[in-house]
This record gives structure tokens, sequence and C-alpha cells, in this order.
């Protein structure tokens, strides 16, 4: 149904995929995975057509079949539509009555919405209306970038049952690691080795799990066999090397009187030489050529657990003049770790800006914020370096140099404009700048959104073993699962406390 041959694509001089070919058929879940600005989403835009800053070569044969793409994030044009223009053009054409109140069921949205301007809706309303206009379209092929952004885990449920029951191709990027295991079959991992100056890819057609479990496999049992042939291997030059010291030691004190023995001598140098070239020719195991998880962690950040962090007590939370829910109370003491779920458009991110309007100006703790819409707070034309440097003297510099250097940043992109980073990139500059920041709680909104499922195991470790105040909002499964030792969810009537989010 679809087929892609010696696809290469390349920025400048810089290749992000070489010599891709793949044939996608009926049922086909592919997965692209990889780090952030590998070229997942660059990927996805070549194929299509719609990448103009790329390079792009090779033969796609899209056999006649019609694609339906979900972007990672509306464009500024899109977000001024409303749902309705947004789904069915400027032309009042809606003859899709019928699909459209089936899938308006299907997705649990309220019609109301449609008729609201794209940028006024969260960010998981937006998701639920590019859906939507997916569903209504009918497309042969679906092409979805980041599609569990923003998503209440109701909507993450659904999503899962949608792509494992489609027929037609699924080629979609994700971040979210249990949706990749629940519907996943087919693996393309992107891959930028030597300071992102080499790519590689690995394309193969297992499941998501299966495919971590053996990778690892691979790399360690590589590894080992590497470490020890290159031991077995630095053992025997360093025999020869003293052998060959000997010899030549000899050499240079024989007597001029001893002809034969220096004849000898000579052929014995000739021998171990040849052995010396014999020994270079060998070819060993290499250590095996893979992108390396990022690194990161937090210096002395401990809230004492009688600590009282957040007393609240908010009647009625609004937008504008329309209220998202009443009677909402929330006291926090100590080093919990604070998960809030929710539907989407009940006011989460609303609350939490209100719970770091609270705290910020607090002397007795150290607040940092991440924000849902990172450039809410970024001024993308900065520089990196810049954003994260308050001193600006060369120990500062050298640490924070260190810091973008464990997170896989380029030197490029540190000394760029923030704006050229992706959106995985930018959130890891948020979690570089609450650890420079020496924060102790830390306010975070959908923290593990859009960074790649390799580094999300790290950042869940981390925050897991976080010894301050973490207030969240996650519907990553795997966070609330591993992080959070408290889950509220976040209702028209208020915050209720939850045991689990099953």
């Amino acid at each position: 149904m679809f087929e892609i041959s010696n696809l290469s694509i390349s920025i400048e001089d810089r290749f992000l995929i070489k010599n891709l070919s793949l044939t996608l058929n009926q049922n086909d879940k592919l997965a692209i995975i990889g780090e952030e600005g590998n070229g997942k989403s660059t990927l996805l835009k070549g194929i299509l057509g719609l990448c103009e800053y790329a390079k792009v070569t090779g033969s796609i044969n899209t056999k006649g079949n019609k694609i339906g793409y979900l972007e990672q994030s509306l464009s500024e044009n899109n977000l001024k539509k409303t749902g309705y223009e947004f789904i069915f053009g400027n032309a009042n054409n809606y003859n899709y009555s019928k699909k459209l109140y089936k899938y308006l069921e299907l997705l649990n949205l309220d019609e109301k919405l449609l008729d609201q301007k794209l940028r006024t809706l969260s960010g998981g309303e937006k998701v639920k209306i590019s859906i939507l206009k997916l569903l209504i379209e009918e497309n042969d092929i679906l092409f979805l970038d980041e599609p569990t952004n923003d998503l209440d885990i109701e909507t993450l449920n659904w999503l899962e049952s949608f792509i494992n029951s489609r027929k037609e191709p699924i080629i979609y990027i994700s971040h979210d690691e249990t949706l990749l295991s629940n519907t996943a079959n087919m693996i393309l991992h992107i891959e930028q080795l030597k300071k992102k100056k080499e790519c590689k890819h690995t394309l193969l057609k297992v499941d998501y799990d299966t495919y971590v479990s053996e990778r690892l496999k691979k790399i360690n049992k590589q590894t080992q066999v590497a470490k020890s042939e290159k031991r077995e291997f630095d053992k025997k030059e360093e025999k020869l090397r003293i052998i060959m010291q000997k010899v030549e030691s000899k050499q240079n004190t024989i007597s001029r009187k001893d002809p034969h023995s220096a004849q000898l001598l000579k052929k014995k140098m000739h021998s171990l030489k040849a052995q010396e070239k014999k020994l270079n020719n060998l070819e060993i195991t290499e250590i095996p050529d893979y992108e390396e998880s990022i690194s990161f962690f937090f210096e002395d950040a401990f809230i004492p657990s009688t600590k009282k962090i957040l007393n609240l007590n908010i009647k009625e939370l609004k937008v504008e003049n329309k209220v998202l829910a009443k009677n909402i109370e929330l006291n926090i003491i100590g080093n919990k770790h604070i998960c809030i779920i929710g539907k989407n458009g009940v006011g989460k991110s609303t609350l939490i800006k209100i719970i770091y309007e609270n705290l910020k100006e607090r002397t007795d703790i150290k607040v940092g914020y991440m924000p849902q819409t990172y450039d809410d707070v970024l001024n993308n034309y900065k520089n990196v370096l810049d954003f994260l440097c308050t001193e600006k003297d060369k120990e500062e510099i050298t640490k924070v140099r260190m810091y973008l250097g464990n997170m896989n940043f380029t030197r490029d992109e540190m000394m760029g404009e923030i704006k050229n980073l992706s959106g995985g990139s930018k959130a890891k500059l948020f979690l570089i700048k609450l650890v420079l920041d020496k924060c102790n709680v830390l306010i975070l909104d959908e923290p593990t959104r859009n960074v790649s499922p390799i580094s999300n195991p790290v950042i869940r470790k981390v925050l897991k073993e976080f010894n301050g105040t973490i207030i969240s909002i996650s519907h990553d499964r795997k966070y609330i699962d591993e992080v959070a030792n408290k889950i509220y969810e976040l209702t028209e009537d208020g915050l209720i406390k939850l045991d689990s989010i099953d």
C-alpha cells in the first residue's frame, strides 16, 4: 500500500536519514522513535512534500492512497480558525453530519467547541479536533506526529484502541511508551551519532518492548565481547612489544665480531614484525555505536517532611467568564510528589499556573516552573547559553556546557537560538534550568511531553529520586506510576484523591 525506496533527507551537509527503504501493508503500525532533533518530524514532512528546509531524495510511492496528517502542533493560521472552519474549510460544507456526531461522541467532544477559535482551546482539545478531522476525511494512510500530546487518560486509551482497530497503515511518532508498547508492530529508530555528524536508522518488524529488550541485549553483549577481545589484544600487543624491545636492545649491543648472532637477531626481529602486522590486521569486535542516554541530577534539593508548601482554597476556577471547576482544596506538606490528572479542558494548566503564582515569591523555598506551552516563558530568539547563564563567567559557562552535553546538545545547538530547538530539546532545556537554579519545589506541566522514549526513563528516575516537592500535571501513565506518590483528579466539583489511575 505504501513504499519508500532509498530515501535520504539532509539539512545543509547533515544527513538526518540515509537510504531508508520500507514497505507498509494493511495493519502495519510503524512507530518512529529517536532522540529530540534527530529528524523524526522532518521525515514525516519530507515524505509528504512539506519540508522546504530540507533536501529530500529517493522514491516515495503512495500508490494513489490518500494520506491524512496530524501535525505535532497547529500552525498559526489554523489556530485562528474555528473548529468547523478547520475541519470543513470556509465553504460551510458540513455534509458530514452523521460522521461528525458519531466521532464527537467517540472522542467525548462537546460540539460547542467547534464554534470556538482553536487558539482558545486546551492542548488536548486541539489534538482531539485534529483527530476528528482525520476521521471525517476517511484517509487510506495516517501520519501522526505525537498524537498523545496533552490527551487525557480516557482519550489515550481510546487512541490505543483506535490505532489497533484500523486496517490502514499508520506511521506515528510518539514519546508515550505505554502507547508504543500497546500498539506498534514495526519500529523505526532514528539515531544521530558522533555528535550528530553521522546518522543511523534501524527498521525492524517487531513490537516496541521486544525492540527495546533485544537492542539492550545486543548492545550489552557486543560491548562485553568487544572489551574482552580488546583486553586479549592489549595483552598480546604488550607481550610482543616487550620481546621486540629486548631483541632491539640486543641488536644495539651485540659485538660486530659476532655476525652469526646478529643475523639470528635480525631474523627474529623480522618474525616479530610479521607477528605485529598480523596482530594489527586482526578484526576485533568494536564497541557498539549507539546514541547514549541523557544524564542529569539535582544537587542538594531537599524539603523537610514537615515543611508547609501549599494551602490552596479556590471557590471557582475560571477562564475569562467560564467556570471550569469549583471548591478546589489542595494542602501539601513535605516532599510529596503530586500528580494532577483530569479530562481535557477541565482547567489543569490554569490551576497549576495559579499554584505557581502562589509560590513563586516565597523566599523559604526555591520554585521552578515548566509550562505546558514552552513559548509562554521562553524567548525563542534568545541564545541557549544566555538563557541558562546568569553570571556568564568562565566557570558558569563551562558548567552549563557540561549539562547541555550530558543532555546530548551539540555545540551548534548550544550556541544557537532557542527557536531552532525541537519541543523535546526545549523540555530538556527547562530541566537543566531547574537543576542550575537549585530548585527544591518543581511545578511541572506535562514534564515528559515531547521527550523521546529513550530519554524518558532517565527523567522519570531522576524525578522519582528527587528529595524536594513536585506538583505536576501528567497523563504519561509510566510517569504517574513511577514518580507520583499522590494522585488527584481535577473535576468540575474539585480535586478528588485517587489510589490509582486504573
